[in-house]
């Protein structure tokens, strides 16, 4: 499968890793805001890595500058099977439009990303007529949570004649805070006061001061994760029973609180349980969201090679495998 990644962020640097770790996977484009680089033979991911905060992937020896990068990927078109969007998050629009420009384009292919807000998927799940008349096939929320979570909870449920309630605790721990700017500003919108606007307008300093205040922890409740769109979409239960919140520190690499799935229902015999899915600790936030998209992706190629096109969340499929 040749990949592309549209991103080259911490979460973009990972995949690339990641999909350079595998034989089922070639990593043929990275593209970011300032450029690109193709190569159908590969692009190092240890190139990719060397690229600095607020660099280019142009910078590398066959990187182009380019202010159209995500056109360049789209003239590559059948050079690549699948697209991973490593993109910001913000705003709602951003990446329903990128896809837009893919559809637009003639590209025919997979793609995968890593969405957390409901109102944006909301935004991807809207263009399923127009990916099925493109012979296009989208997995969305496909990192940990939305995404591996997500369909732990999909698959919890069939203990289960009734769900009560989904609950997402998570821990992140990253030690520089610059190397997840999108990821760390997303989250800065869930916090009271603060929006999508607000959090996508803030200066690098004063997200730093906002970090200051709080000894560079974030703790969110109650946040607008797109995990109870897909589980009411799947049919596991309805989205105001979905709670998730978590603890993420930017100081350090160890996370501050473990992740964990909780599903609480009321199996056949009438007995309340819970089933629990606990991430380990020593997997890191680029692990659990990198993986599962790649999972999924190749879950879309599959789909794709089979004729079955659409716009699809993570908890209405399981992620393939990628040896």
């Amino acid at each position: 499968m040749r990949v592309a990644i549209l991103g080259a962020g911490g979460l973009g640097k990972a995949a690339a890793q990641i999909v350079e770790c595998k034989d089922e996977t070639t990593l043929v484009a990275v593209a970011d805001a300032s450029g690109f680089v193709y190569d159908p033979a590969g692009v190092p991911a240890g190139a990719v890595a060397q690229v600095k905060v607020g660099g280019s992937v142009a910078e590398l020896p066959t990187g182009q500058a380019t202010e159209d990068s995500i056109g360049e990927i789209i003239r590559l078109g059948e050079q690549i099977d699948g697209v991973f969007l490593a993109l910001p998050n913000l705003p709602n629009e951003f990446i329903p439009g990128v896809v837009t420009r893919f559809i637009e384009g003639g590209f025919r292919g997979s793609f995968v990303d890593a969405l957390k807000r409901t109102r944006a998927m909301e935004m991807m799940f809207d263009l399923d007529e127009r990916m099925r008349a493109a012979e296009c096939v989208y997995l969305t929320g496909c990192g940990a949570t939305p995404g591996l979570l997500t369909a732990a909870a999909a698959l919890a449920a069939q203990s289960f004649v009734k769900v009560e309630k989904v609950d997402i605790w998570w821990g992140v721990g990253i030690a520089r805070w610059d190397d997840y700017k999108a990821t760390i500003r997303e989250d800065i919108a869930h916090l009271p006061g603060y929006d999508v606007e607000r959090a996508k307008a803030m200066s690098d300093a004063e997200v730093d001061s906002l970090l200051a205040q709080t000894e560079g922890k974030l703790t969110l409740h109650e946040m607008e994760h797109a995990d109870d769109v897909m589980l009411e979409r799947a049919g596991v239960i309805e989205r105001d029973a979905v709670h998730v919140g978590g603890v993420m520190d930017t100081r350090s690499a160890q996370k501050p609180v473990s992740t964990t799935m909780t599903l609480t229902g009321i199996t056949f015999e009438g007995k309340r349980s819970q089933h629990k899915f606990i991430l380990g600790d020593e997997t890191s936030m680029a692990a659990n969201v990198c993986g599962p998209a790649l999972g999924y992706l190749k879950r879309a190629h599959w789909l794709h090679q089979r004729g079955v096109y659409g716009v699809f969340g993570s908890a209405e499929m399981m992620p393939m495998v990628v040896k």
